[in-house]
């Protein structure tokens, strides 16, 4: 088995991973560098891209490529690298080969909401900073209801963890493929309704849908994107963004409060990422 792996300037990692997924439209793993985000795909000699291909697809943006051998069991190890994950004491999302822990609604006040997501499709599974510091900012809200649109929604679990919370209805928007299949099948899974579409923001004519209540946990270019080009409705009333190294923090809420009167509530951060919550102007601080 072969890892064939480039890694990309962050600023540019939106469009080189579009470019990339027409390669390799099965999905790619990534891996956040900071600065850099790295797209490797597996496969047996002979049925991985050409690195000429690979190279194209990366364009301007591309820092290096890498292949390495990976044993013969990593079908089977990479396992071990998805494990449980619990926020707030509230949400628990795991990978479908793992027990729950709890039962929202059950005894005891250490109950779980319990969310499962396949890490197969790999779109994001609730492990990452920005995933958790979005969940995190979810739980944190003083009113969890009425209708939602989770923008890049990967795998789903952000929209998925909305659901459970009491949202609905519930839409995500991504502009990769395979993720609408994969938000599909996990919701699917964990017994929820979400209307999911393939979009593209960055580069179609369509502006972000909109609801009273919008999650995006999107690289700082989109974001910024976004901002900009404003939403197919009203701004929504509440707006939590991620995706988001801490020195990005500042632009990114500047520029939605300056666009679309959207004016920073809340940060969280974990290590290197942050997380803001953001309110319409014109709604009263909660």
């Amino acid at each position: 088995m072969i890892r064939l792996a480039i890694r990309v300037a962050r600023a540019d990692a939106e469009i080189a991973l579009a470019e990339l997924l027409a390669l390799a439209p099965a999905g790619v793993e990534e891996v956040d560098h900071g600065d850099t985000v790295e797209y490797a795909v597996y496969g047996a000699e002979g049925e991985l891209p050409s690195l000429p291909d690979v190279r194209a697809a990366a364009g301007a943006a591309l820092v290096d490529v890498t292949t390495t051998h990976v044993a013969d069991d990593w079908a089977s190890r990479w396992r071990d690298f998805h494990v449980p994950v619990t926020i707030g004491k509230r949400v628990h999302v795991r990978p479908p080969w793992c027990e729950p822990v709890g039962v929202a609604g059950g005894p005891g006040s250490d109950a779980l909401l319990d969310i499962v997501i396949d890490p197969n499709q790999a779109f994001g599974t609730g492990a990452h900073a920005t995933t958790r510091l979005c969940l995190e900012a979810l739980l944190a809200l003083p009113q969890h209801g009425g209708p939602l649109v989770d923008l890049g929604c990967g795998s789903g679990v952000l929209a998925i963890a909305a659901a459970k919370l009491g949202w609905g209805p519930v839409s995500g928007l991504d502009h990769e493929a395979a993720a609408v299949v994969a938000a599909r099948e996990n919701a699917r899974a964990n017994g929820v309704a979400l209307d999911v579409r393939h979009g593209d923001l960055l580069h179609g004519d369509e502006r972000a849908p909109s609801a009273p209540t919008v999650v995006a946990n999107l690289l700082r270019p989109l974001l910024a994107h976004v901002a900009r080009t404003g939403f197919a409705g009203e701004p929504p009333r509440t707006m939590i963004v991620s995706g988001l190294l801490r020195a990005e923090a500042d632009a990114i809420a500047a520029a939605f409060e300056r666009e679309q009167g959207l004016r920073e509530r809340d940060r969280g951060e974990l290590g290197e990422w942050a997380a803001l919550t953001l309110v319409r102007a014109d709604r009263p601080h909660a």
